[in-house]
């Protein structure tokens, strides 16, 4: 049966199109420089004592506290020499810049007293891991404007162990705190920070705008049961470079919200730009999105990255009862390494807060791009598992060749899902074969249209 004329001139167009941001103004693309704050302190000037040992919680809230002040001048530095400055949580401020010298360490307390406690957030209602509240971070900002973290390649050290311990033991009357949280923030910048040991997550943004991250290293051992790298949570104008990764669970995981409290909040993730990042997950996914998705995850653009040494490279989850959605979505130019599944999209994972969901609250899947892709040492290139009263749509690969272990005894699997595929191997499922999707496929890269950003420009060769 011949093909029509209309099909073959679009499948030339697929395979020419190069999605590399053209004319479209990306987050990570507007280049930022910090600029200098006009006052200065250290933490010495507060009395802390930098031996491993003496708790500075004080120091570091008075030398914020009095940095304050400073906000409407100009904003103000707090300065970390080296050494090893063990604290329990504190807040930060706006218009201030922590600085961490090299071989500065700011060191999480082992003691729980020397968090807090704090409510859940409202998109989830409780906290993760157990209902109720949920420990404080321990470097927070609520309600910040400019504020940043950096350094000299200093590092913020969780000490998570006896947290994962305690979790592990199911010792924990609260949700595990995570190291560094922004909540309800604008223009946040993070960057030439090493992160170690968080109790959970290490960077955790939620309801917030314009959050750049650059330049940052982030590491939990394997076996470190749900530490998370970044996590975007119902947040716009993210911008995520530059970075390396290596988590118990997710390298990075874009969120919004859980069940009935996520849908009710409303607040997607949208507008996040990922490159130039190294991302390995010992029991997760290199890349996630979900399963609390519940405001949406929307414009979500990911180039030029390194997944290896993974459970799964890209990972999308939802279930029912979730509501939301996850949509335009475009993965291009990156390279997977001793992964055992490369693509998963998986319509029954996760949990619920607890019984007052919606199971007809059914979430949506669809127009994910995936494209320019190769893999080494893969064990089983692509598990799409959809859910049969809301199918996955418009799943569209191309230009994606895996080498798959030999000992694999099938490549694909595929159920409730529907899409396009061109130049893949090994050959994926019918399912994946749907010509009639090729003109969404096409639509996508040619015209996303999640908020904030203009529309991505093809390039024709």
């Amino acid at each position: 049966m011949k093909m029509p004329v209309a099909l073959l001139v679009l499948l030339a167009l697929c395979n020419a199109i190069d999605v590399n941001g053209g004319g479209r103004n990306l987050q990570c693309d507007d280049k930022l420089t910090l600029q200098p704050r006009p006052h200065s302190v250290s933490i010495l000037e507060f009395g802390a004592i930098g031996d491993g040992k003496t708790l500075n919680t004080i120091a570091f809230q008075n030398a914020i506290f009095y940095l304050k002040s400073f906000a409407d001048k100009g904003g103000a530095q707090l300065y970390v020499p080296p050494g090893r400055w063990l604290t329990g949580s504190f807040n930060l401020t706006s218009h201030l810049t922590l600085f961490l010298e090299k071989g500065a360490v700011i060191l999480g307390s082992q003691d729980p007293s020397h968090w807090g406690i704090v409510e859940p957030l409202p998109s989830y209602g409780r906290g993760i891991e157990l209902p109720g509240g949920r420990y404080r971070s321990l470097v927070n900002g609520y309600m910040l404007r400019d504020v940043v973290i950096t350094g000299d390649n200093g590092t913020i050290d969780g000490q998570g162990s006896v947290w994962w311990e305690w979790f592990t033991s199911h010792s924990l009357n609260y949700t595990r705190p995570h190291l560094v949280e922004f909540v309800s923030s604008e223009d946040v910048h993070v960057s030439n920070i090493t992160f170690l040991n968080a109790p959970a997550y290490n960077i955790h943004a939620v309801y917030c705008s314009n959050v750049r991250i650059h330049n940052i290293t982030a590491y939990a051992p394997p076996g470190s049961p749900y530490t998370v790298g970044i996590v975007p949570d119902s947040s716009d104008n993210v911008c995520i470079e530059d970075c390396n990764i290596s988590m118990g669970h997710d390298a990075i995981a874009l969120k919004s919200g859980w069940d009935e409290y996520g849908i009710a909040y409303g607040r997607p993730t949208t507008n996040v730009h990922i490159r130039s990042v190294h991302l390995q997950s010992s029991a997760g996914a290199s890349l996630a999105f979900g399963s609390e998705m519940s405001g949406g995850i929307a414009d979500v653009q990911v180039e030029h990255v390194r997944l290896y040494n993974s459970l799964s490279g890209i990972e999308f989850r939802t279930t029912r009862g979730r509501g939301g959605y996850i949509k335009e979505i475009i993965i291009s130019d990156a390279d997977l390494l001793n992964v055992n599944t490369a693509f998963v999209a998986i319509g029954d994972y996760g949990t619920h807060p607890d019984e007052k969901f919606d199971p007809d609250a059914l979430p949506s899947i669809k127009k994910i791009v995936l494209q320019n892709i190769t893999g080494q040492n893969i064990t089983l290139a692509g598990n799409f598992t959809g859910i049969k009263q809301s199918p996955f749509t418009s799943i569209c690969i191309s230009n994606v060749s895996l080498s798959i272990s030999p000992t694999s005894s099938i490549s694909w699997t595929c159920s409730n899902v529907s899409g396009y595929s061109e130049s893949v191997f090994p050959e994926p499922c019918g399912e994946l074969k749907n010509a009639n999707t090729s003109s969404s496929c096409f639509s996508i890269l040619m015209n996303p249209t999640g908020g904030g950003s203009a529309p991505a420009t093809a390039i024709l060769r």
